[in-house]
Order: C-alpha cells, then sequence, then structure tokens
C-alpha cells in the first residue's frame, strides 16, 4: 500500500464524465455531441493535478485522503470565461425601469447602466471592491465554477481601471479558483468624452492605459464592446492593433444589440472569442469558421434582459466550437450560476446535455486561453473537479435547473 499526505483518492464513482485526451483543446461541430465518460470509476489526484483514473477494478492501493463517491458522478469543474464581478453596489433600480419597460439603450442613455456603475465604483475604496469581489467569487465557486475570467470596465479612467485590474490581480492571489484578468477600458465612453470625443476617449486607451496596465503586468486579454452606440468597428480595430504591440489578444463583446461587424473583426484581429452573438447570422458564422476564435454565448444575459439567444445550435451545426460563460454583472446579468446558464443553453438554445457540458467545461476553458491545463478530467490537467449528489443521469444536471447538484467541490486538488 503506497502511502502520501498529499494525494486524493475518488472512489466507486458512478460515472466519471468529461474525459479528454491531452491534445484536445477545443470541440468543433458534432464532437460537441459527445461527451467521454467511465462507469464504476476513481480518479487519484497528486499535488494538485489529475494523477490517474480508471475503472475500479484497477484502482490502486493508497494510503491517502479518500471520497467514497458511490451513486455520485464526478465532472471537470465549469469554466466561465466571460465575466465582471468587480464591481460596487447593485443596480436593482434599472431592474424595475426594464419592468417598466425601458430597453439597455434606453438606460444607458438617462446616465444608468455602465455610467452608474463606473460612478459607484469610482466613490469605493480598493479594498471595499476586494472585500464585494470576494464574496461574489466565493459564491460562484460553490456554484461549481473552478475557472474565472474577469473583466474591468466600470473605471473608464485610467486610475480606476488599474484600480479594478489591481483587485483581479489580488482575487488571482487568495483564490484557489483560476482567474484570468481582461482590460477591457473600452467597455463604454467616459462621460465627459461623448458628444464628439469618443476617438479622444480611444487614443486614451492606446496611449496611456494599455501602456501603464503592461507596465504593472496587469491583464491578459483586452476586450472592446464593440456594438451599436459604443465602439465602432475603426475604433475596435484599433485598441486591438495596440494591444497586440503590447503581445495582449483580444476578446469581444459582439452582437448584443445589433449586427455590429464585431465578430468579423474579432476574427481578423484573432481574438480568443467573440462574446454575447445575441445577433448573428450566416456572415458570422462563415467569419467564424476556420477560425482560432471561439463563439461564446451568454444565455443568462438573454434571459434576465429578454434579448435574443445567441444561435449556438447553429453554429455547432455549421461545424463550429462554442462555449457557455455566465457575463456575471450588476446590470444585465446578476448571476454567476454556470449551471442555470448549461440549463438555459438546453432550454432556450436547444442544446443538449452533452453539447451545454462540453461548452462550460472545455470549450469555456478554451476561450480563457487555459484548456492546455483545465476543462476536462485529463491526466497531468489541474484537479478542479466537482463530485454530484446521487443523481440517475448526466441529463438530470440541466433538468433539474435549480436544484443544488453538488456534493462537494474540490480545486487545485483541495476539498472546499
Amino acid at each position: 500500500m503506497l502511502k502520501n499526505k498529499i494525494m486524493l483518492l475518488i472512489k466507486n464513482i458512478k460515472k466519471l464524465v468529461g474525459i479528454l485526451p491531452r491534445n484536445k483543446l477545443r470541440l468543433c461541430g458534432e464532437e460537441m455531441s459527445v461527451i467521454e465518460t467511465l462507469d464504476n470509476a476513481y480518479i487519484v489526484v497528486n499535488k494538485g493535478l489529475v494523477a490517474d483514473f480508471g475503472e475500479m477494478k484497477n484502482c490502486p492501493a493508497l494510503n491517502c485522503k479518500t471520497i467514497d463517491a458511490s451513486g455520485k458522478m464526478v465532472f471537470p469543474a465549469f469554466c466561465d470565461s466571460h465575466s465582471h464581478i468587480v464591481y460596487a453596489g447593485s443596480r436593482e433600480g434599472e431592474f424595475l425601469d426594464k419592468i417598466n419597460g425601458l430597453s439597455y439603450e434606453e438606460i444607458a442613455k438617462r446616465g444608468g447602466g455602465i455610467l452608474n456603475s463606473a460612478k459607484l465604483l469610482h466613490q469605493t475604496s480598493e479594498q471595499e471592491l476586494y472585500n464585494q469581489a470576494v464574496k461574489r467569487l466565493k459564491m460562484v465557486a460553490g456554484f461549481g465554477t473552478g475557472s474565472m475570467e474577469i473583466k474591468s470596465g466600470y473605471g473608464l479612467n485610467t486610475a480606476d481601471e488599474l484600480k479594478m485590474l489591481r483587485v483581479i490581480r489580488r482575487l488571482k492571489e487568495t483564490s484557489d479558483v483560476e482567474i484570468r484578468a481582461t482590460f477591457l477600458g473600452a467597455h463604454a465612453f467616459a462621460k465627459e468624452y461623448k458628444n464628439g470625443r469618443e476617438n479622444e476617449y480611444v487614443e486614451l486607451i492606446c496611449a496611456e492605459m494599455l501602456p501603464k496596465i503592461v507596465e504593472e503586468n496587469l491583464a491578459d486579454f483586452v476586450d472592446v464592446f464593440c456594438d451599436r452606440g459604443f465602439f465602432t468597428v475603426e475604433q475596435t480595430a484599433k485598441i486591438l492593433e495596440t494591444a497586440k504591440k503590447y503581445g495582449l489578444r483580444g476578446k469581444i463583446h459582439a452582437n448584443e444589440l445589433d449586427f455590429s461587424g464585431g465578430v468579423q473583426v474579432g476574427v481578423k484581429y484573432n481574438a480568443l472569442s467573440v462574446d454575447h452573438l445575441e445577433n448573428s447570422g450566416e456572415n458570422e458564422i462563415a467569419a467564424l469558421k476556420n477560425s482560432d476564435t471561439m463563439p461564446t454565448g451568454l444565455p443568462c444575459c438573454s434571459f434576465f434582459s429578454n434579448l435574443p439567444y445567441a444561435p449556438l445550435k447553429q453554429m455547432i451545426n455549421s461545424g463550429l466550437s462554442v462555449a457557455i460563460a455566465t457575463d456575471f454583472n450588476p446590470g444585465s446579468t446578476p448571476s454567476g450560476n454556470m449551471k442555470f446558464a448549461l440549463s438555459l443553453a438546453c432550454i432556450k438554445m436547444r442544446l443538449t446535455p452533452a453539447q451545454a457540458i462540453n461548452a462550460a467545461t472545455i470549450n469555456g476553458a478554451y476561450a480563457m486561453g487555459i484548456s492546455q491545463t483545465h476543462g476536462s478530467i485529463t491526466v497531468e490537467k489541474v484537479a478542479n473537479l466537482l463530485i454530484t449528489n446521487k443523481i440517475p443521469s448526466i441529463e438530470y444536471i440541466p433538468y433539474s435547473y435549480t436544484e443544488n447538484i453538488i456534493d462537494k467541490i474540490i480545486l487545485k486538488g483541495k476539498i472546499l
């Protein structure tokens, strides 16, 4: 019998779900309909990584921490590739405005939306921002999220954007959740740069914000809200070109409000992902084919904001890979529950459970640039795992859309 205090053995697993070989970094088209499983299985975790797995008949004798998962399933933890969890306060007042019929754009024109969050953030200390974000991060980890991309974008000036990114860096350093930071200074135009001065704000992003962010090594990616009433294709291209000079890859908020050209400019500049996509069709699908860009749907945003749902099923049927994420933010999606996003992907986008789970795990990891190390049950990948309660099937997870089906969460080999 082997003895190793840093090992963890999970045995008698009813079904081990989401097994992939090391060289498979994303799933495309028909591949998304298949989810490899192993019945009556074990998995060994060592030094925070998946060390071994297989059938119980081959389970090694280990003297280590052991979990008996009889009747339960083990999945890779969710990878939420689009969130805005660093923000100040909340915006439930705008929730009432929406109920009363105001659109996203109408609320923004009245000084609400992103500008409202920017005002609140400016008045909030870095420590308080961190305190609020830690609570949200712990909450989403409890929902099964093991990896999360977090954006800035409620600063809209150099000092406050840096403040947000420093909070995200601190979250990286203090949480077991795997985090990637995205600079989204181009989330909206700061109030003083409206009415003909928009290009001056783009210049501020390129000439002042980006150099300081790179100097402090605060961002992994750069994002732009390329849509009607926000940043044009030309402005988006300028920001992406500048980011590329600094070695930062782009991600795009695209086509939430209109057919904006955001997908096409994202693909042109090799963006890691284009997200939202509520207004997308054949031209966008054609642009995405044979690209390295991951189309990412945000079903919780469509649900809360009464927007169309991105045509992810059509994209899969066209041979594309797709991801899903929460878009957790105080205005259009005040929820970070990836299980609910998975259920909406099935109910409203008509993805099969296998397609939705793949979109929320391996393809979500790809959209964060971490699918070499996260997003599947693979030897030598990080042991971010979910152990379910006793459930009858994989399909039960999206079917039971409000039920907490998680028994234990393991991040980087640690049991939360």
